[in-house]
């Protein structure tokens, strides 16, 4: 009684209770998708071969089937990912030396862009132009927060 009121209080909206009937299911009864279905039967694709170093879970006895290998781990960053990926994903020992190894790898490229002779826009590149635009105050407390912290470490150093 119950689902027959509700039922009619819905029906001006389009479409309503469409999927409601079990009889009117395009899939019921289940398919039997053992029989004569070939719709997962497809070859795998090449492998993507490997002409630089590329990191592997260890999880995985395989390389992935895409990857980039246009800039391979160099440097302290590269070391930090090769540490990394000696350990499950599922540890902290996976996860941050590769946050560390974004990181230290952001600041070898401002260096090596300022050996090749090019001086990067630092200020545009990481937004503190839209910062200064839309959130002053955020920026104003970011770089109050960074002096601080320069500040006492100086301190700190010269005090030894």
């Amino acid at each position: 009684m119950e689902k027959e009121n509700l039922k009619e209080q819905f029906t001006h909206i389009p479409g309503w209770g469409v999927d409601a009937d079990w009889e009117n299911d395009p899939v019921y009864p289940m398919r039997d998708i053992a029989a004569d279905d070939k719709s997962a039967d497809w070859k795998r694709p090449a492998q993507q071969t490997t002409s630089k170093e590329v990191q592997r879970s260890n999880e995985r006895p395989e390389h992935p089937a895409v990857f980039g290998d246009t800039l391979p781990p160099t440097g302290l960053s590269g070391h930090l990912r090769r540490y990394a990926f000696h350990y499950s994903e599922s540890k902290y020992r996976h996860w941050l030396p590769l946050l560390l190894a974004d990181r230290i790898n952001e600041v070898e490229g401002v260096i090596a862009d300022v050996k090749s002779g090019f001086f990067p826009n630092i200020w545009k590149e990481r937004g503190y132009q839209a910062y200064w635009k839309y959130d002053r105050r955020k920026l104003i407390n970011k770089v109050a927060t960074v002096a601080a912290v320069s500040i006492g470490v100086w301190m700190l150093i010269r005090r030894k």
